[in-house]
This record gives structure tokens, C-alpha cells and sequence, in this order.
């Protein structure tokens, strides 16, 4: 549901009804995981999605039955039967998925303060009663940070591709001119400061942090660098061509960025996309993020094996009662 936030809440706030449906487990393969929501409202206006088409019609008719009832529903989509012979409601992908549909009580105070934090990117989490029995444990990480140093053409780029894709993003540089509200409006923050000193003042860095050096300027790139590698964030990366990454080892290593801390480092930055335009290079810089975070290989999914979702990995074995969204 908290993924949904920035769309429920001035439903919720106007006094429309709306019910949602949540996954609450997941066998095999599915295209969404534990905790994805779809909600719909009594006139059928339908926000978000549980598997991207497969089982929306029987989910968005699940969930205004659920209005209408005023109670809870549930469902259960995907192959049955011995040996997933028989496929119930078109869950192409060979896995099943269990929903519960239930009414968002917008009155609620903690309903409301929960989706507020989660809509602003925050951590957020609530235990809804159901009524039934059942207590349904929502929770929501806040987003993955994305800090981008320098403020040029492919720094713009680079914060709408990373916004769209869920980062929080930081614009850092030293020149005000450059960073400003008009160039960066997905940003969420806008610091002026050198990098290196913005990043040494970090407040709380963790393995979801990530950190790209545009700021093309070997005396911004090499301190700013430095201070990045020896933070504790998942991914450090500098733009750069090959002549200017190899310059720049030199220098950092005379700076004393030993070989393991300069290992860590991207550079150049970005997957091979043959991309030549600043939108696409920024595409190439997300997909190697969101690669190296979840240690994935990059390569096309024809040329891999195994299951294409990380919830059928794990096997999904998530009680109902606990769901991570």
C-alpha cells in the first residue's frame, strides 16, 4: 500500500472510499512480490498493479467487494490443481499469488500519518486490524539514496532517470549557479558545497547510498572520490573516459586510495548501452546501480538461467501476517 501513498492520499483526505488488495504470498514465479498493493475506489478508478495484467480484472472486482462488504476478501490466482496442471486466473508467468482485499480506513490517524511518511520517501510501517482476526504488518524502507556530485547536463539526467526509478536524489556542487530548483526539480535535495566536504559531513551512509562524480574536474574528482571510498555506501562510481579513469587512479593513489578502496570503484560509470545522449547514459548508470545492489550480472536475460524474480529465489515464504511492501 505505502507505494501507493502519493496517489491515496488525497483520495483518502476528501473523504473517497478505496479498498486495496495486497499480495500476501507468493509460490514460484510471479511479477510482483510480497507486499505489492493495487487499490481501486467504488467507481473502479484503479491504482497500481499486481502483476502488470494478469490478474488485475479479478483483483479490481476482489477489492470493490470489499467496499461494498465493508469486510475482508481474499483470493488466490495462478496454476492449481496436481502438478500446476489446471491455470486459474491467468497468471501467465507459472507461479501463484494470494491476495487479501480490504477497505483503507482514511480517518484512521495512523493510517494517514504512515502513508504521509511513506509518500514523503520515508521509513514507514503499520499494523492494520482487519477485523478478521488477522493483523496485517506494513512496512516500507525509505527510499534508496542517490547522490549525484556535480550539477551538469548528465547530472539533470541522471536525477530524472534516478527519481523515476525511486532514489532519493542529492545534487551536490560547489557553483550555485548550477544548482537550483529549475534545473533539478525531481531532486530532493540541492547542496552547494564542495563535494568532498558535503560528503564528509554524510549523515548516516549505508549500503543503499549510492555516490556518482560528474563533476568532471580532477581537483573536485579526486578529494571527492577519496572521502566516498572510504564510507560505508553500496556504490561509488566516476564518470569519465578511459584516459581521464586512468589519470585519475594515478592520482588517487598518490592521494592514498589503497588498491582494495580503489576497487570498489566504478569507473567508468555506466553499463554498455552504446548510450550517446545524456538520458541514456544516465539510464546506463541506474541499471549498473541497481545491478551491483542486488548482485545481479547485467546481461540479458536470454543468456541466463533461473527464475527472473528474486521472490521466487527465495521461495516466498512469508507469513500472512507479516507483509514487507
Amino acid at each position: 500500500m505505502f507505494e501507493l501513498a502519493a496517489d491515496l492520499l488525497p483520495l483518502l483526505e476528501v473523504g473517497v472510499p478505496v479498498a486495496a488488495v495486497t499480495i500476501t504470498r507468493v509460490v514460484r514465479s510471479a511479477p510482483r512480490g510480497v507486499g505489492a498493493t493495487l487499490a481501486v475506489t467504488a467507481d473502479a478508478r484503479v491504482i497500481g498493479s499486481l502483476s502488470g495484467g494478469c490478474v488485475e480484472g479479478d483483483a479490481v472486482m476482489l477489492g470493490l467487494d470489499a467496499l461494498r462488504s465493508g469486510g475482508v476478501r481474499r483470493g488466490s490466482f495462478g496454476f492449481t490443481g496436481p502438478d500446476d496442471a489446471i491455470v486459474a486466473a491467468g497468471l501467465a508467468c507459472g507461479g501463484a499469488i494470494e491476495v487479501v482485499a480490504y477497505t483503507v480506513d482514511g480517518d484512521d490517524p495512523a493510517v494517514r500519518d504512515a502513508l504521509r511518511r511513506a509518500a514523503a520517501g520515508l521509513e514507514s510501517a503499520i499494523d492494520l486490524d482487519l477485523g478478521d482476526g488477522t493483523v496485517l504488518g506494513l512496512h516500507r524502507r525509505s527510499r534508496p539514496r542517490l547522490i549525484v556530485l556535480g550539477a551538469g547536463e548528465h547530472a539533470a539526467a541522471l536525477c530524472r532517470v534516478g527519481a523515476a526509478a525511486g532514489f532519493a536524489v542529492t545534487i551536490c556542487d560547489a557553483w550555485a549557479l548550477l544548482v537550483t530548483r529549475d534545473r533539478f526539480p525531481e531532486a530532493s535535495d540541492l547542496v552547494v558545497a564542495p563535494p568532498h566536504e558535503y560528503l564528509a559531513s554524510l549523515e548516516a551512509p549505508d549500503e543503499r547510498t549510492a555516490v556518482c562524480v560528474l563533476t568532471h574536474d580532477e581537483r573536485l574528482d579526486v578529494p571527492a572520490i577519496r572521502t566516498a571510498l572510504r564510507l560505508p555506501v553500496g556504490f561509488v562510481g566516476a564518470m569519465g573516459s578511459r584516459a581521464t579513469v586512468a589519470r585519475r587512479a594515478a592520482l588517487l593513489t598518490q592521494a592514498g586510495v589503497t588498491d582494495a578502496e580503489l576497487g570498489r570503484l566504478h569507473s567508468p560509470l555506466g553499463l554498455d548501452l552504446g548510450a550517446e545522449t545524456p538520458e541514456e547514459t544516465a539510464l546506463s548508470v541506474i541499471a549498473e546501480i541497481v545491478a551491483a545492489r542486488r548482485g545481479a550480472s547485467a546481461l540479458p536475460l536470454r543468456s541466463t538461467g533461473g527464475p527472473l524474480h528474486v521472490d521466487a529465489a527465495r521461495g516466498c515464504a512469508v507469513p500472512t501476517t507479516v507483509i514487507v511492501g
